[in-house]
């Protein structure tokens, strides 16, 4: 949940999204291979020294391919406001990208054919500042969040042009 202390006055979160979870398909896959192939081989080798190097192997993957992309997974957030849009990523260190509605010029989508069976996609928002455009991969019903991103650019227009508070009806 994005904290709402970190939105200008009169702003509200209209929607908030994590990324698909496809993106935990390969972490799970690798999990279970490790631990059938780890318990396989360190119960193979009669070898202490052995049986460590397979512990230590064992971590460092399981770190690597498992805990990492989960990580990234959990602490990614794409939060849509009444104002701009928010991209969130990082633990440790934080990346984020605001995005103005005001700036929002098109926005656009593609869906791969795995996309079309699993209901993800990537959403590209064309923006009118310098900064480029913004690309979210891996977005939930990517289409029904394009049309979203479309509705509340027009209530942010309305609102820009004084024409009401730009809340949702």
């Amino acid at each position: 949940m994005y904290p709402e202390k970190l939105l200008a006055p009169g702003e509200t979160i209209a929607f908030e999204l994590k990324p698909h979870w496809r993106a935990l398909i390969w972490p799970a896959f690798v999990l279970i291979l490790e631990v059938f192939i780890g318990v396989y081989l360190f119960m193979t080798f009669e070898n202490s020294i052995i049986r460590w190097i397979i512990i230590g192997v064992g971590a460092f993957i399981l770190v690597w391919q498992t805990l990492l992309p989960f990580l990234r997974w959990l602490t990614t957030q794409y939060v849509f406001t009444s104002r701009r849009i928010i991209v969130r990523r990082g633990l440790v260190t934080k990346q984020g990208r605001d995005m103005p509605l005001s700036k929002v010029n098109n926005v656009s989508f593609e869906v791969s054919l795995l996309g079309r069976m699993i209901n993800y996609g990537t959403l590209e928002i064309e923006s009118a500042s310098d900064d480029g455009d913004l690309v979210i991969n891996d977005v939930p019903n990517v289409e029904e969040v394009q049309r979203n991103v479309y509705e509340l650019h027009e209530l942010d227009d309305v609102r820009r042009r004084g024409g009401g508070n730009g809340a949702p009806d």
